[in-house]
């Protein structure tokens, strides 16, 4: 079956209507493991997983997939499927983005979902039951936060103090202005950077060896706050691709996101 045209409002509606409704049913879902006790084991080097994971995971792809059986599929806690990269729409998907903090019984998690269309974010949903937050994005209608409309905080680098990410960059930062203040941890990048959309921070950054599943619905939310969210160069993140790996990015509304991209482009990493 060939993909769909999702330049067809009504493919539009149905997708948006289809995401939101399955991503506060698997938020509800997690919401209801949370604090409970839970089989968890380590993948690969450090990562942790627990059987909440796999469940958001198969509730998440029963629902989507079930509902759109020609789109690609890519998720943290599927095998990948690299029929994805044939298809013209593809489900971006961390069913608990912010496990550690999950299974440490912190509110600071999420469930993350993107729709790509070729290499960039469509539609977009994060929820953070814990905290009751529902930030939804679709392409050219903007980002709401529980149904309100948010923005990114206007402004240029010299006048911000709220930034979270990795203290080196918040260092380098601080060199120039001097003032930059490093916001406590908030252990889901996901929510981190959607954050930056509503303005509970000013500007945001990803250390490298981030993921498609824990960017693509962040960032179409903070592009649709009239934000940004890039690598250091200002470049664009390309999604479902073969590789799914990224570098050091940062999100700001757009000037300020402008003024970060030139300090650094003039004092790049070591």
């Amino acid at each position: 079956m060939a993909d769909a045209d999702f330049s067809d409002t009504t493919t539009l509606t149905r997708d948006a209507a289809l995401l939101q409704e399955t991503v506060r049913e698997a938020g509800s879902l997690a919401q209801s493991m949370f604090r409970t006790t839970l089989k968890k084991w380590i993948k690969g080097a450090s990562s942790p997983v627990s059987e909440a994971d796999i469940a958001v995971n198969d509730l998440l792809e029963a629902r989507l997939r079930g509902a759109t059986p020609d789109y690609g599929w890519l998720s943290e806690e599927s095998a990948d499927d690299q029929a994805r990269l044939s298809r013209r729409l593809t489900w971006v998907v961390d069913p608990i983005d912010g496990t550690r903090n999950y299974l440490n019984g912190h509110d600071e998690w999420c469930v993350s979902v993107a729709l790509v269309e070729v290499s960039a974010p469509v539609l977009a949903a994060v929820y953070a039951p814990a905290t009751n937050e529902f930030f939804f994005a679709a392409r050219g209608q903007g980002t709401t936060l529980n149904g309100n409309q948010v923005r990114a905080t206007p402004g240029s680098l010299l006048d911000f103090a709220r930034m979270a990410g990795p203290k080196p960059m918040v260092e380098r930062l601080n060199a120039k202005v001097g003032d930059v203040k490093l916001h406590p941890r908030i252990g889901s990048l996901a929510l981190r950077l959607c954050r930056v959309a509503n303005g509970a921070l000013d500007a945001a950054f990803a250390g490298g060896n981030s993921h498609d599943w824990d960017l693509a619905a962040a960032d179409l939310i903070v592009q649709e706050a009239d934000g940004r969210m890039s690598d250091l160069s200002g470049g664009p993140i390309l999604y479902n691709r073969r590789e799914v790996t990224h570098g050091v990015l940062v999100a700001a509304g757009r000037d300020r996101h402008a003024s970060i991209v030139a300090h650094f482009r003039n004092r790049p990493l070591p």
